[in-house]
Order: structure tokens, then sequence, then C-alpha cells
């Protein structure tokens, strides 16, 4: 028999000191709560024996790091009042650290039968769960800081720690797809080279592969199914899974910050790997299902779903909240990362029905003193009613601009009348994030991400090819917003095939001089491709992840990339603190001008236009009229920037003398050399013709 003494509540999962371990689970509903233990495939159970505030709490002095462990929680099982609890589940610890193993797909793992919904099914699921695992908290961190790089001077990397690092030729076979394999610097050199200042992580945090998913023969490769909130994902450690996996994910990160970039985390708090009232019982539906997810009034057995997932977090409940917050802070204080992306955050939102931007939530996160010091960016929408909310975030927050993307697909697919949305997004979105007294970095400006086509997918296809999803090409949304090359996938003509990067130069390009913080896509600095899938949620194979061996064709994109990160870097100009005003308090000189392609000031008629497809944009260097960092007056190089999006040449005429005296091109789009920044080409005066092939863009910079 284990000793075992009245421990304490908190803090509330499994946590070593160095001579016992105590364990802490809250459950509202509980009558008893037993702590599994396994060692070498036997189970021990130890009744925890004390209840403070619905906590229920144990210590035990001989358990140790490596101990695997799991719950059984005793309580009412009656889906019509919203209680699920089952004696016969072995539950996952919501507050565990580590996880050993995987989900092994079986029917003890639901609580009914599956020929009679109706009826209980108590049979023992532990055979087929992973466990739970006491890890030793302590690191030697060194001299690790956080980078802290302002949001103006970030530019931001999606990545998946499997996908990115699982072809690269130069990272150890057994380090692929892991989190050292990310660390490796093969790895860290590229991203360096390109001025990333952060890799925004998809889901890290443990989760689980849905049932049906794997009865397909797929699997959930992007990891938007947590299971568990604390917990590195145990699949992309290389050196173990009985706690190495957090020694491992540490040491990603400091190596990370060594090389000046910060570790921004894609977290999924909206839902969890338990679906909907037919889902498994895992763990929060068996420990205190009412407390944890959202039940809808009329009906108690079901559950609300703002995600699309089958369920939706509970965070009216102060406990979930806590959960939510715990987890945040760990992440933050333990494992030294720089920041969250949040899913579907509308969802978090929802108190009642509608999306409140007072919610709890955003209450709490503004209060803690360590989550509102980190970055935090929302996906700031939900599948509910009333989910879109671009624009409608607290003035912490960061938002991924949906608006941004479409708008630049849009204009730079030629479509009409797109001048006016397009160059609010371009100067920094002012009309979705002034009023609320945020900042041109409110935008992080994206054109690709994970969900969608990539960049040479976008230019490539006018439909989705999601065959390999074995949904028969129904899932995802078929809204390519690129331009119709007449021909679909890879092509011989060589002209197709130069307008498909010439494009691909066109977004990034506009990506890196828009004002707000710019976001690229893993690989699209390679010309990765899905072959046309937008939606490669469920393929863990070389659909998604990164091919390296592109790099030796694709150069002269890469040293683009390399080049548009210099020239943001160098030029305070393209990522100004505050938005553009017209006009500046010292004078008459204008920090931002539009100009038609005749150089003139464009007029009200002129951004009505139907054909819209062409536009000039004077960027006043001297007029930037913000502080710099020890209160001295920023000024740079004025900028020219020219588009046109039309597929015929559009002849442009550069603006007058007060505009100044000369320009210089010093990135053409049309160039397809590896190395794209022109540094001795000849000044061209005011008046001067300037013809941009169609479909292309020009950055020019004044010879004052």
């Amino acid at each position: 028999m284990r000793e075992v003494w009245p421990g304490v509540p908190y803090p509330l999962g499994a946590a070593w000191d160095g001579r016992g371990t105590n364990f802490s689970l809250f459950s509202e509903v509980a009558e008893r709560v037993e702590l599994c233990l396994f060692d070498d495939g036997t189970e021990t159970r130890v009744d925890l024996p004390e209840v403070d505030g619905f906590v229920w709490h144990g210590y035990l002095p001989a358990v140790s790091p490596g101990q695997r462990y799991g719950y059984r929680v005793h309580g009412p099982y009656d889906p019509a009042r919203g209680h699920r609890c089952d004696p016969g589940k072995l539950l996952l610890d919501p507050y565990a650290k580590a996880v050993e193993g995987e989900v092994r797909w079986d029917r003890s793992l639901f609580s009914y039968q599956f020929t009679d919904p109706g009826r209980r099914n108590t049979d023992d699921s532990a055979p087929h769960m992973p466990k739970n695992v006491v890890v030793n908290p302590f690191y030697d961190w060194g001299d690790d800081r956080p980078p802290r790089t302002p949001y103006h001077e970030t530019v931001i990397y999606e990545a998946h720690v499997r996908g990115l690092t699982m072809r690269h030729p130069d990272v150890p076979e057994r380090l692929r797809g892991t989190y050292a394999g990310l660390a490796h610097p093969a790895v860290v050199g590229h991203l360096v080279s390109m001025g990333v200042t952060a890799v925004e992580l998809m889901p890290v945090h443990q989760f689980v592969p849905e049932h049906t998913m794997v009865a397909r023969g797929l699997t959930n490769y992007w990891g938007y199914n947590t299971i568990s909130f604390l917990a590195p994902h145990n699949a992309y450690s290389a050196s173990g899974q009985r706690g190495e996996q957090v020694l491992e994910f540490k040491s990603m990160v400091k190596t990370l910050h060594e090389a000046g970039i910060e570790v921004i985390l894609d977290v999924v708090y909206n839902h969890t790997a338990e679906g909907d009232h037919m889902g498994p019982t895992l763990a929060y539906r068996g420990i205190d299902n009412a407390s944890y997810y959202r039940l809808l009034d009329s009906d108690r057995r079901l559950l609300l779903d703002y995600t699309g997932c089958g369920n939706s977090l509970n965070v009216r409940s102060p406990h979930a909240l806590q959960l939510i917050m715990d987890s945040l802070r760990y992440w933050v204080l333990e494992m030294h990362v720089d920041g969250f992306r949040f899913d579907l955050a509308a969802a978090l939102a929802r108190e009642l029905h509608d999306v409140d931007r007072l919610s709890s939530f955003f209450d709490l996160i503004q209060q803690d003193p360590v989550i509102s010091q980190v970055k935090l960016i929302a996906e700031p929408w939900d599948v509910g009613p009333g989910g879109y909310q671009v624009g409608n975030f607290p003035p912490l927050w960061t938002e991924w601009n949906a608006k941004y993307r479409d708008s630049v697909r849009d204009f730079w697919r030629g479509s009409p009348s797109v001048l006016p949305e397009f160059a609010s997004r371009l100067a920094g979105s002012s009309d979705l994030y002034a009023t609320s007294g945020r900042r041109p970095v409110a935008s992080i400006n994206f054109v690709t991400c994970h969900d969608g086509f990539t960049l040479a997918d976008l230019v490539s296809y006018d439909h989705k090819h999601n065959e390999a999803n074995a949904e028969n090409n129904r899932d995802g949304t078929d809204d390519n917003r690129s331009w119709n090359s007449g021909a679909e996938g890879p092509v011989e003509d060589p002209a197709i095939a130069r307008l498909r990067r010439r494009q691909r130069r066109n977004f990034l390009a506009t990506l890196f001089v828009s004002q707000g913080v710019p976001m690229m896509l893993h690989g699209d600095e390679l010309g990765r491709t899905q072959g046309g899938n937008n939606n490669a949620y469920c393929q863990d194979n070389e659909v998604s992840w990164v091919d390296w061996s592109l790099a030796r064709g694709e150069s002269g994109m890469l040293g683009f990339v390399r080049t548009l990160a210099r020239l943001r870097r160098k030029h305070p100009v393209f990522r100004r603190r505050r938005f553009f005003q017209g006009r500046v308090p010292e004078g008459d000189v204008r920090d931002i001008v539009w100009l038609t392609p005749s150089g003139k000031e464009m007029t009200s008629g002129d951004w009505q236009s139907g054909f819209g497809k062409a536009m000039g944009v004077f960027l006043n260097g001297q007029a930037i009229s913000e502080p710099g960092p020890r209160g001295e007056r920023i000024t740079d190089d004025s900028f020219l920037l020219l588009f046109n999006a039309h597929h015929e040449n559009v002849s442009f005429t550069l603006p007058g003398p007060e505009f100044g005296p000369g320009w210089r091109v010093v990135l053409d789009t049309t160039d397809e050399g590896p190395e794209h920044e022109r540094v001795a080409e000849p000044a061209r005066v005011p008046g001067a013709a300037v013809v941009l092939t169609g479909r292309s863009m020009q950055i020019l910079c004044s010879t004052a």
C-alpha cells in the first residue's frame, strides 16, 4: 500500500519537490478520486484523501520524476443533467506536464455501447490510454533572456515542428520532426538569414488524432485537437517521452533565443479532443463535464459548438478559466515562450451567446502581470453566429488580419474596384484598429498561412485538390483569390512559370512593405507545394512537409525574401509605429501620398475607378513623426512604390520635384536573379516614364 499524506490543493497537477510529489485535481461533481500509478504494466490505485474547494489532493513521498499516472473519478453518470463520471475510464490530468504514449482507439474509451448508445459501457480504458508523467521542473536556463523584439521590428514565420524539419538534409535523421530538429543550426541559420524574429509554432500542446480520421487511415497532422494544455506534444521529442520532451522543448527555446528568435505558440483553448457528446472520455468529460464544457441549456446531454470540433470550453466557469490562465503562465514562466496565437479566439469571448470583447477572459489577460507582457495574437473569428470579429479585439491584442489577405489577393489577381481596400491594408488598416487606440502593429499581415493554399499553389491552382483527404474534395474552401493562369499545377510553358514566380514575388514584396507585422508561411520562400491541397490538416507526409531540395532551384526566391527582409529592417518607413496622418504638425509635408500612373495625386474619382489596377504610393521618410527609442526624431529615405496588377504593361510617370530630385529602382519583381536589390541602378528624374510589366511591382528610393 502506497503511503499518502494530505498534501495541498495548489498547484494543480503533479508537482515534484525533490522528495515526493503532490497530486491535485479539480472536480466539483466527484464523490471520490483515485490516483492510478503505473509501474511495469501494473496499476496501483490510491484514493486522494483530501478535498478543499472541490480540489482533491494528496502527497506521495516516494513518487519521483518519470512516474506514470492517471485518474479515475467516481461520481454521477447522468447525461441528462450534464454529468458523465465513469471510473471505468482512465483519465488524463488536465494539468499534466508530460504525456507518454498515445490514444489507441478502442470501444472501451467510450462510455456507451456502439450498438446501443443508451446503454453504459463500463469497460476499463486504461490499456488503451496514454499515461501522464511526473516531471522534474528544474532546468539550467543559464543566461537565457527573452528577445522582446518590438512589434514593429517583428517578422513572423509560421511553422510546423514536424513539417519544417522532416526532409531537411542537414538535420540528422533521428532529429527530424522534433524540437531538437527545429533547433538545429541548419534550420536556425535559415531563419536568421531571412530576418525572421519570431517562429509561430503550430500546436505543440499534447493533442489526439480523431477516431474518425484514424479510421480513414489519416491523422491529425496540424494538431488543433488538444488534450493537455501544459504538456509539449510527445511525438515531437527525439529524446524520450518520460519527461525528456519537456527538457528538449526548453533547449529548443533557449537555442532560438540565442539567435534572437522569439517563440510564439499557436494555442487551442477553445475546445478539446473529446469531441461532441458521442466522443470518448479521455479527461475533462469524466472529471467534470458540466464545469469544463458549454452545455446546451435545453438539453444538457448536448454540447454547444462554436468551433466546428464538437465542443467549446466553458469560459464562464472559473475553473476552466483558471486552467487557461495557469497554462499560459506555465508556458511563459517555466518554458520561456514569448507569446501566443489564439486559435478561434472569438470562441473564448463568448460569455453567454454573443461575442463580448469585455469578457472575463480578456479581463483576466489585461490584469495578469505575466501574460499581459507577452505577444498576444488572435485568430479573430469562430464558426458561431457573429463570430467574425476582425478589428474588435481589446487594445493589448494583435490580430491575424484576414481582410489584408483577401484584399491583397484580390488586387494581384486583377479584380476591379479594390484600390481603396488595398490601400487601407497597405497603410496598416487604420479603419480596423485606430478607433480602439491600437496602432499599425495590431495587424498581423499575411497572404498565406497553414489554412489554405501555399504561396506556390495560390498562383498555380484555380481550384482546391483535396482528394487525398478522403472527403471527396468537399473539405476546405474553394476560394482561390489569386490569378487564373489558364493551367493548373506544374507547367512546362516557361512564360507561365515566370508569371507565377513574379506573382509570388508581388505577394511577398507587398507583404514586406505593408505597415503592420508581416507573417510568412514556412516553405513559401522555397516554393513549397501541396499539389493544390488547401486543407492538408490530415497529411503527415510529403504533401505537407517542406521539401528542402527546392532551395536548389529556388535560390532566386530565397534571395528575394532575404533582400526584402534587409530592406524592411534597414528602413523604418516600412515599419512605422504610428498610422499615416496625411499631414504632419510641423508643416505642409505629407507622410504619404497616393498617386495615379500619371504621377498626379489620386482624386476621389480615381479611387472609385472601375479599372483600379495600378497606382503609386509616396512614402516620406522625412515625415515619420514618431520618436526613436531614446526620444530622437526618426527620419529615413523616401520611397515610391509602384503597383501594376493589370495583365498588360502600364507606363508610370514619376511625380514632380517636390517629391524628390530623383529616384533609383531598388527592387523590381520582374527580376529573376539570385540577388534582387539594385545597388547601382542609375537615377531617374522627376517626370520620367517608368514602364511596369504586367502584374509587377517596383520599389524606388529617393536620391536625396
